[in-house]
């Protein structure tokens, strides 16, 4: 399996970008996917996530309502639209993929791809 990020960039505060995530490697039918972002000196965190399936969505509090994640089945992509940046939002942000059920925890997604870096200036 493998997992290719891409389209992060610099954007001022306020300001759009659009992530994707191309998979290959199987079918992801049965799998969730999910993105994750680390900030310089702090934990990576939980963004959102989707059921490949089902279609089900989750997102962290601090990104609701500004990010969308959602998949293109035909393309294998899952996208991470994320609208009304803020500067807080600055991290490299890494897509996941999981077996099994919705889970918020990284150490439960089993496949990672490298990160794309989006820097959102004030």
């Amino acid at each position: 399996v493998q997992l290719q990020a891409s389209g992060g960039g610099s954007v001022q505060a306020g300001g759009s970008l659009r992530l994707s995530c191309a998979a290959s490697g199987r079918t992801f039918g049965g799998y969730y996917m999910g993105w994750f972002r680390q900030a310089p000196g702090k934990e990576r965190e939980f963004v959102a996530t989707i059921s490949w399936s089902s279609g089900t969505t989750r997102y962290a509090d601090s990104v609701k309502g500004r990010f969308t994640i959602s998949t293109d089945n035909a393309k294998n992509t899952v996208s991470l639209q994320l609208n009304s940046l803020k500067p807080e939002d600055t991290a490299v942000y890494y897509c996941a993929a999981r077996r099994g059920g919705l889970s918020y925890f990284q150490g439960d997604y089993n496949y990672w791809g490298q990160g794309t870096q989006v820097t959102v200036s004030s």
